[in-house]
């Protein structure tokens, strides 16, 4: 896929010469026709089309080839690469390039695995046929014949997408947990690593195709669930082509200005994408209380799954009456309903992920995992039991409302990232305990100012007594150090809060100390902390903090 920049809808003549260029360029290169997609937005347009498995570089210079041809790209002409302003030197070269490129094992290895319906997982480096404990890999230099491969062993294995704005973490993980109960080995890919059976085999954020590779090639692996974030289905795409179950926790403002998003239907239909791996007997579970994910998933040809807050929700009402699997709350218990059958499987007040019942988010959460879980095989006994117990253990979902109670003090520790995220959490600590609110804030440098702005905007709703303003350790992406935070504090003040109410530490780890040395007794912290390491390092000083009787006042 190109990224063009400047383009717009007004430019469909350049669209259909990108296109003549394509085809022609292709045709010398001898690949058959394939699908072509030109998609403008705001900002540009995203123009792809499809090629062989094993030509995929080459197709990348064909696409900037015929783009940049058309747009005096001369000045631009790298050696090695094709010429914008000559297509016969331009053919010469990418025909080179296709034969460098070119692995007809590779081609009979995936035409092989596809006759068979089996996955395939290609990259740079490596292939994999099946998944899991049904797969085998080989480095790409190194393929075997077609018939070397012990074809009759191969097999995927239960494999679920979760993507949506907020949740995904924290469903994905319950999922795990879920498979783990029904006892299949689980693997599961996040923001916060990969994991194989509850062990950590990777730190860091793998919620791209690369983590869900690593899930999905490691053959202990008997059922998989891959969280899939916006970044990466943008940037690289899905790393398989087929799911079993997919879903979408929401979708919220976020990231717009990226990779061709400007606004909310753009960003449901780019999460929508999981639902484009699933077969006709595959599951797309979908947040009934979104409207637009409601309007935008019309067009996809799978079945349905329907969440929400309310069991008596209109479009949950109807699916169940036609036979579909809905999941909400009714009398104060999440019911889970499937082909007529209806299952109590909790009482949300007593389901320590809810934090009393406080956090609707994290109940719709497990009402999306629920549904996911009934699709992949899980009994609803065993989902019941583990919506029953997960969360009270703070390994169960670290950094996300992760709780400490000591010195009269309430603290939430959240990864929330953007306003519907922290409006949540706040909600959260509002609902459960009165006293004074202390927050950190900060956002990462890649979000427009009016969404910083946002952010600001949500924080003072909540009228906090303190706000003490940091960078994101990693994530200052373009901007100069204290930039984001400056544009905070400008934000808040404007919308009524005082200096003294703002202090500025920009280190993730120094601005939660600076706000323990403020509180009091009685107060409510909220510490959004993003970075890993930052995390890591609040955790245990509020660990070793609970630990040890710390009071406020003390030294930290």
């Amino acid at each position: 896929m190109l990224e063009t920049i400047g383009a717009g809808a007004d430019d469909a003549r350049a669209f259909e010469a990108w296109r003549e260029r394509v085809r022609a360029m292709c045709a010398q290169l001898g690949w058959l026709p394939g699908t072509m997609v030109v998609r403008p937005h705001p900002g540009g347009a995203a123009l792809a089309f499809t090629a062989p498995v094993d030509q995929l570089y080459t197709a990348t210079e064909v696409n900037e080839w015929a783009w940049g041809s058309l747009h005096g790209a001369q000045a631009l002409q790298a050696p090695g690469h094709p010429a914008a302003w000559d297509e016969d030197s331009a053919a010469h070269t990418l025909r080179a390039m296709a034969r460098g490129e070119a692995n007809a094992r590779l081609l009979a290895l995936v035409d092989r695995a596809e006759a068979r319906a089996l996955p395939v997982l290609p990259d740079d480096e490596a292939l994999t046929l099946g998944l899991g404990e049904g797969g085998m890999t080989w480095p790409m230099d190194a393929l075997p014949p077609v018939d070397a491969v012990p074809w009759e062993r191969l097999h995927a294995v239960p494999t679920a997408l979760v993507t949506g704005s907020n949740g995904k973490t924290t469903t994905v993980r319950l999922l795990a947990a879920m498979l783990r109960a029904h006892g299949w080995r689980s693997g599961h890919s996040c923001t916060d690593g990969v994991f194989v059976d509850g062990e950590q085999l990777a730190s860091g954020d793998f919620s791209g195709p690369g983590g869900a590779r690593a899930v999905l090639r490691d053959p202990r692996v008997q059922a998989a669930v891959l969280e899939t974030a916006r970044g990466g289905l943008l940037r690289r795409g899905l790393a398989l082509s087929r799911a079993d179950v997919a879903a979408v926790t929401n979708v919220s403002d976020d990231h717009f200005g990226e990779y061709g998003i400007h606004d909310l239907d753009a960003l449901a239909d780019a999460k929508l994408t999981v639902g484009r791996a699933l077969g006709p007997d595959g599951v797309l579970v979908l947040n009934a209380d979104d409207d637009r994910l409601s309007t935008r998933a019309s067009h996809l040809q799978c079945r349905f799954a329907w969440f929400a807050l309310d069991q008596a929700h209109p479009r949950l009402q109807a699916h169940r009456a036609a036979g579909g699997a809905t999941c909400g709350v009714a009398d104060g218990v999440l019911r889970l309903d499937v082909a007529g059958a209806s299952f109590d499987l909790a009482e949300v007040a007593t389901m320590p992920l809810t934090a009393g019942g406080a956090a609707d988010y994290n109940i719709g959460n497990a009402a999306a995992a629920a549904l996911v879980a009934q699709a992949m095989g899980v009994p609803a006994a065993t989902i019941a039991q583990v919506l029953s117990r997960f969360g009270s253990d703070p390994g169960d979902n670290p950094g996300r409302l992760q709780r400490w109670e000591f010195g009269g003090l309430r603290i939430l520790l959240d990864y929330a990232h953007n306003p519907a995220g922290l409006k949540g959490l706040l909600k959260v600590a509002r609902a459960r305990w009165p006293g004074r609110l202390g927050l950190v804030l900060g956002q990462a440098g890649n979000r427009g100012n009016d969404d910083i702005r946002a952010l600001a905007g949500v924080a003072a709703q909540a009228k906090p007594s303190m706000v003490v303003l940091k960078d994101i350790d990693g994530f200052i992406r373009g901007r100069e150090r204290g930039e984001v935070a400056a544009l905070i504090g400008d934000e808040l003040r404007r919308l009524g809060l005082h200096d003294d109410q703002l202090r500025t530490v920009l280190p993730e780890l120094g601005a939660a100390r600076e706000l323990l040395a403020w509180a009091q007794p009685g107060d409510v912290l909220v510490l959004p902390i993003h970075a890993l390491e930052a995390k890591a390092e609040v955790t245990a000083l509020l660990d070793h903090l609970a630990a040890t009787g710390w009071q406020p006042g003390d030294p930290l």
